[in-house]
């Protein structure tokens, strides 16, 4: 794929995410965490030194509860692997890694070309988001 992001091919090499519950009970020694929709990202901020990867599970593309949860991680000062699993679609790869998104694990293939152009779309962007990119109104204004 893309330079930008990272897919997920083969994850026989990692170590598997724990449920947000075993990890914060102490169940399990784990550094990667799997949140579901409705989980509180918020309760992984007194961890974050020790977590190596997040993932955040999208049950429907339309759920978008997951996008929350990565910006809660980001601004919380989480700089590990963050990476979308479930029914993401292509159309909201940029959105996704506006919110934090740097890795995915869609359940159906994503077509590269198809990836490029979305990527490709737009030059400017108007809402503030967890990445470094300045809102195309402060451009004008700043």
């Amino acid at each position: 794929m893309t330079d930008l992001l990272r897919f997920r091919t083969d994850a026989a090499h990692e170590e598997p995410a724990v449920s947000l519950d075993a990890f914060v009970e102490g169940q399990a020694n784990a550094s990667a965490v799997r949140l579901e929709a409705g989980d509180d990202a918020r309760v992984l901020i007194p961890y974050l030194d020790r977590i190596m990867l997040v993932e955040i599970g999208f049950p429907k593309f339309r759920d978008g509860r997951g996008y929350s949860s990565a910006r809660i991680l980001r601004e919380a000062g989480y700089t590990g692997e963050l990476r979308a699993a479930g029914d993401v679609l292509v159309d909201q790869i940029d959105f996704m890694r506006r919110c934090g998104f740097d890795a995915f694990a869609p359940d159906a293939p994503i077509d590269e070309a198809v990836l490029t152009r979305s990527l490709e779309r737009y030059d400017y962007h108007y809402q503030p988001a967890a990445d470094a990119i300045v809102p195309v109104w402060k451009l004008r204004h700043g």
